[in-house]
């Protein structure tokens, strides 16, 4: 038998590689939420449209109107996190690269609202945002399955 055609014949013999068995049950959980708050989002801005007030509120950031700075910068936020979550979800090659950068403006936002915003808009409180205790563990396990997911296809 010709060895090209064999070689074709033996990656239906393989069986399929699932990369989603590497993330923990936790991170699969918050895949579902984050997709559907990417859905919301998307709908924010068209309910923003016939409805004059849309009450959004992410990493200590809230805002009434979806087509104000604060509005667009927590739905663009809330779309970041959707696409790393639709990437994880569905195996995409990049989904690791995308999470990481998602976890890390995640941790950056979480950080401002919690010392910068205070003292320039807010009394001077530091709130301890309670997202950033997830955060730092999520991308800590992203960090630490990247090259077995970036490497399963050469199994």
């Amino acid at each position: 038998m010709n060895p090209e055609l064999q070689s074709q014949f033996d990656e239906f013999d393989k069986p399929p590689i699932i990369r989603r068995k590497l993330l923990p049950w936790w991170i699969k959980t918050f895949c579902w939420i984050f997709m559907v708050l990417a859905v919301a989002a998307i709908g924010s801005l068209i309910t923003n449209l016939f409805e004059p007030s849309v009450h959004l509120s992410l990493y200590g950031f809230s805002s009434d109107i979806a087509y104000s700075g604060t509005g667009l910068f927590i739905i663009a936020t809330m779309l970041l996190k959707g696409v790393a979550a639709y990437s994880l979800w569905f195996e995409k090659p990049n989904a690791i690269m995308i999470a990481k950068i998602d976890a890390i403006v995640g941790i950056a936002i979480c950080i401002a609202s919690m010392f910068i915003i205070p003292f320039t808009i807010g009394d001077g409180h530091i709130s301890l945002r309670l997202e950033i205790l997830l955060l730092i563990p999520y991308y800590m396990k992203v960090n630490k399955i990247e090259y077995e997911w970036d490497n399963l296809e050469s199994i």
